[in-house]
């Protein structure tokens, strides 16, 4: 199974800034994965949370083959995000719709990187899906 975690504010998709995030919504994001999961027989959970430590609970959970991280806000400077991270021993990919690298300084640095296995930035849903079939390929070698 896939666990794809959606961090603050990425519910509100279709509502934040269209010329940094796009015109689609967060149910167009979650019929995106759905119809991938079922092209390819692939089990995968969204899990999204506007709170860190709810994040972490369900990462500790450790039930999942493969990672997809948006951590939003919290991948600037969640240390605790990072370190619930780096005990997860499975394929993870650090995901954003926009291109950090393009924002405000802050945004620039992530927390989360060193302890991913791979980051995509500024492909808009095409990243999800990007994310998804690089795990199912790396799964299908374990």
């Amino acid at each position: 199974m896939i666990l794809i975690v959606n961090g603050p504010n990425l519910n509100m998709l279709g509502k934040r800034p269209k010329e940094i995030y796009g015109n689609f919504s967060y149910q167009d994001l979650l019929k995106l994965i759905e119809d991938w999961s079922e092209k390819n027989k692939i089990k995968t959970e969204v899990f999204q949370s506007n709170f860190e430590g709810e994040i972490i609970n369900r990462l500790q959970k450790m039930d999942f083959d493969g990672l997809i991280i948006n951590a939003g806000a919290y991948t600037h400077y969640s240390y605790a995000i990072k370190d619930a991270l780096e005990i997860i021993d499975v394929p993870k990919i650090e995901l954003h719709i926009s291109n950090i690298y393009k924002r405000e300084e802050f945004r620039k640095k992530s927390v989360i990187a060193p302890v991913c296995d791979g980051q995509i930035t500024g492909l808009g849903l095409d990243g999800y899906i990007l994310a998804l079939e690089y795990l199912k390929k790396i799964i299908g070698k374990r």
